[in-house]
């Protein structure tokens, strides 16, 4: 697969104004605009790399605050990175030409669309701006427009806006298309329409760039995942490989009655020793986490067993890529 995007090494520093401190007041009549030195500005993006290619669908994951926006914000051509090497289609995206725009897609959350447009004169409005694009019709009856086509923007479901806004970034039949939370808002049939649209995309060629809090939508979908946090790549690879990377294969989770957790205070079970696994829990219920296998799950219900009494309840879930997402991120609120 060749790449559709290349970025080397990208930073990212915006300046920030200091507050007027009370020594700086008397200051602020020679210099109103004094800034941080440049190594004291925060860098919203610190050194990132990335390769996103074509007939693969990339999904670019990270906590708020990591980096996701302004760094696609670079790939679009919408910022001029401080440093570092953005390639959109082989060519630098900032001042990029007319030819080059038409070549990529973007749908941004929030749509950026006119409220007061209605939404099919809207789509013809942008299909009128491409030398090939997509016939409106086709667009419409793929993601379900037609029903509201005469239907003012502003009066339209935020799930509604979401299928405006990716037939807009689907219109000119992109080679790359970047989609910011594009299954936002949507039931249940039309997420799977924009599932299998995206599925479709990739098929072509295309290059689908996506965003999303959604992790499950990015399992189902990504063949390469980018977690991103503090404005660098914590992790890439396919869902499989950041899975099964560190051995870890899943958690299994007990709610013990009354009984059986004053045994565990006082006789748990030995797999408790095991340094590979982790047991967490508020006394009542206990996640046994890591490299779970076959002879963990038998050591458990033995103990139980010899307890004379059934667990309230007892699971057992395989790793997922939220829960990679959560080790690297952590799980404070940003």
């Amino acid at each position: 697969m060749t790449a559709a995007l290349e970025i080397q090494d990208l930073v990212m520093v915006f300046p920030q104004r200091r507050g007027p401190g009370p020594r700086r007041r008397r200051r602020q009549a020679r210099s109103s605009a004094e800034t941080l030195a440049p190594q004291a500005r925060p860098r919203a993006v610190d050194g990132l790399s990335l390769t996103a290619r074509h007939g693969e669908v990339t999904a670019l994951l990270g906590p708020n605050g990591a980096g996701k926006t302004t760094t696609l914000e670079c790939a679009q051509g919408l910022q001029r990175p401080t440093s570092g090497t953005v390639r959109l289609l082989g060519e630098q995206p900032w001042g990029a030409s007319p030819a080059l725009r038409a070549r990529a897609g973007v749908m941004l959350q929030d749509g950026g669309l006119p409220q007061a447009a209605k939404a099919g004169e809207y789509l013809r409005h942008i299909i009128a701006m491409y030398q090939d694009p997509v016939p409106q019709r086709e667009l419409q009856e793929r993601l379900g427009i037609g029903a509201f086509a005469e239907t003012p923007i502003r009066r339209l479901s935020g799930g509604q806006r979401q299928r405006v806004a990716l037939a807009a970034a689907l219109a000119g039949r992109p080679e790359i298309v970047f989609l910011d939370e594009p299954s936002a808002g949507l039931d249940p049939q039309s997420r799977a329409v924009v599932f299998a649209l995206i599925r479709e995309l990739r098929g072509s060629g295309t290059a689908v760039i996506l965003t999303t809090h959604l992790l499950d939508d990015a399992q189902r979908l990504a063949d390469q995942v980018v977690i991103v946090d503090e404005g660098r790549v914590r992790a890439c690879g396919s869902v499989r490989e950041l899975i099964d990377g560190d051995g870890r294969s899943g958690a299994l989770r007990v709610e013990l009655t009354a009984a059986q957790q004053q045994r565990w205070a006082h006789r748990p079970p030995e797999l408790v020793q095991r340094p590979d696994l982790q047991i967490s829990g508020d006394g009542s219920r206990i996640v046994i986490s890591g490299a779970v296998r076959p002879q963990e799950l038998s050591e458990l219900s033995q103990w139980l067993a010899a307890t004379g009494e059934l667990p309230l309840s007892l699971s057992l879930q395989p790793r997922s890529l939220e829960d990679v997402f959560l080790e690297l991120s952590g799980r404070r609120i940003r």
